[in-house]
C-alpha cells in the first residue's frame, strides 16, 4: 500500500464538524499506471472522471438545510486524482456551515469553494455543478448489448477470477467488427480496503479483428478479485482491449454503485468524439445505470 493513498483510507476519522479542505488528498495517477505501460506523456486515451456526490449538504444563514447532488468533472491527463474517502470527509465538512442568505446564494459559494479547493489540489481546472434535479431523456448507452444476457453465457465455464488479459481473443477479419457491449458484472475491490466494489461496464470497440464477445465477458469475470481504485480499473481494461485488438476506435466506460455517498464513473476513449455525451456534461444529471 502506498503511504499517499492510504492516509485516510482504511483508517477510522472522525468526521470533521467544521469546513476542512486540508483532509483532501491527491493520489499520482502514474502509481498504477506504469505497470501497464501506460505513459504519462503520451496517453492512449482521451477521457474525464465523472463523480457523483449524493450527500453533499448544508445550511443558509438562516439555518435552513440545502441538499442536492453534487457532480463533479475534470480530465484523465491530470496528474493526479482525489481519494475518495478524503473527498467524502471534505464533503460532509459543509454539513453545519452557513453559506448564503438564501437557497441560491448558499449553493454559489459553496461551489466556489469546491471547484478552488479541487482545482488547486489536482492542479486542473475541476468542473462543477450542484443537481436538484435528473435530466429528462438523457442516457448514453440505450444502445448496448447486455453481455450476460447472450444464451451461450450460461453454457459457458467461468473459473477465472483473477485479471487475465489472456482471456481477450479474435481473428484477424478482411472486415471491421465494431461491438457496443455491456456488463452489469463489473467488480473489483478497493485497493486500500479490499472491500468490494460493484458497477455497470460499457465498451464500443471497432477493430479489425472478429471479436468474441463471450471472450471480453470471461475477462470482466476475472476482474471480480482484482485490487484496484475504480479509475485504475478502467485504464487496466482499456489498456488490455487496446493490446488485445489494435482497435482504432475505443470506449471504455465503468459506471460504478456508489459507496460512502459518491459513486466513481472514469470514461476513457481513443478520440473525443467518442467520450459519451451526456455522462461527462457537468451540467446535466443523467439517469443512472442499473448498478449505480
Amino acid at each position: 500500500m502506498n503511504e499517499i493513498e492510504g492516509k485516510v483510507l482504511g483508517k477510522q476519522i472522525s468526521h470533521p464538524r467544521e469546513y476542512a479542505p486540508e483532509i483532501l488528498v491527491a493520489v499520482p495517477r502514474y502509481l498504477n499506471r506504469e505497470q501497464y505501460g501506460i505513459e504519462e506523456s503520451d496517453l492512449p486515451f482521451v477521457g474525464v472522471d465523472v463523480w457523483h456526490a449524493y450527500e453533499l449538504g448544508f445550511l443558509t444563514q438562516q439555518g435552513l438545510p440545502v441538499t442536492g447532488i453534487l457532480k463533479l468533472v475534470y480530465p484523465s491527463n491530470s496528474e493526479f486524482l482525489v481519494e475518495s474517502k478524503s473527498l467524502k470527509l471534505y464533503l460532509n465538512s459543509f454539513n453545519m456551515g452557513k453559506y448564503g442568505e438564501n437557497r441560491a446564494q448558499a449553493i454559489s459559494s459553496v461551489l466556489i469553494i469546491i471547484k478552488n479547493d479541487l482545482s488547486n489540489l489536482l492542479k486542473v481546472d475541476m468542473e462543477v455543478f450542484f443537481h436538484t434535479s435528473y435530466c429528462e431523456n438523457k442516457y448514453d448507452f440505450s444502445d448496448y448489448q447486455l453481455l450476460e444476457s447472450i444464451p451461450e453465457a450460461d453454457k459457458v465455464v467461468f473459473e477465472i477470477y483473477k485479471e487475465d488479459k489472456t482471456l481477450l481473443a479474435g481473428e484477424l477479419s478482411d472486415e471491421p467488427d465494431e461491438i457496443k457491449v455491456s456488463s452489469n458484472l463489473l467488480r473489483s475491490n478497493c485497493k486500500i480496503t479490499h472491500q468490494p466494489d460493484w458497477g455497470s461496464i460499457f465498451i464500443h470497440l471497432k477493430s479489425n479483428y472478429k471479436i468474441d464477445k463471450i471472450s471480453i465477458l470471461k475477462y470482466l469475470v476475472s476482474i471480480r478479485d482484482e485490487n484496484h481504485f475504480h479509475e485504475e480499473i478502467c485504464e487496466m481494461v482499456y489498456k488490455r482491449l487496446l493490446d488485445a485488438y489494435s482497435p482504432f476506435e475505443l470506449m471504455v466506460s465503468c459506471l460504478y454503485t456508489r459507496r460512502g455517498g459518491i459513486d466513481i464513473c472514469p470514461v476513457r476513449a481513443s478520440k473525443r468524439e467518442l467520450l459519451p455525451s451526456s455522462i461527462t456534461d457537468v451540467n446535466c444529471l443523467t439517469a443512472p445505470a442499473f448498478r449505480q
